[in-house]
């Protein structure tokens, strides 16, 4: 879906066309050039987005729950996140419980830097596993040295 433009000194000037064009374009982008863009959008919409999120964290749980369903998921996962493939089949386990936990932290509290923080958190150490020589120098033992304690920043 391309997401329309519209910039914040226009919304300002002519909020009540720009407001009249979310009639047909759902939400606009708001764009600023001191400080983040911005969405606007109608309640109905976002209603809409918040039930995709519920349904779709619901369906996952039934999923999981489901005799066969945690195998159904784990094949299904490559085709969305391809570097699954580096994960064993623990981490793919926590993967899929916690990818499951932050899409209910978003139908459910409107949270959704979780699930954004999961995702880029399970690549990350996916991309660590892809490397082997990454993941030797990470998984290496630590030194019996003791430093002392950290001090708080």
């Amino acid at each position: 879906m391309l997401t329309q433009t519209v910039s914040f000194s226009e919304l300002s000037k002519n909020s009540k066309r720009v407001a009249e064009r979310l009639d047909s374009e759902y939400r606009l982008l708001v764009t600023r050039r001191d400080g983040q863009d911005l969405y606007l959008t109608t309640a109905g919409y976002d209603q809409d987005r918040e039930e995709t999120a519920d349904v779709t964290a619901r369906l996952l749980a039934a999923l999981l729950a489901a005799d066969d369903g945690a195998r159904v998921i784990g094949r299904a996962l490559p085709s969305v996140f391809p570097w699954v493939r580096h994960l064993s089949a623990e981490e793919l386990r926590e993967f899929v419980q916690d990818l499951l936990d932050a899409t209910h932290d978003a139908a459910q509290l409107d949270v959704h830097a979780t699930l954004h923080r999961t995702i880029v958190e399970w690549r990350a150490t996916a991309r660590i596993l892809a490397d082997p020589g990454l993941t030797a120098q990470l998984t290496r033992p630590l030194p019996d040295e003791d430093h002392g304690e950290v001090t708080a920043p």
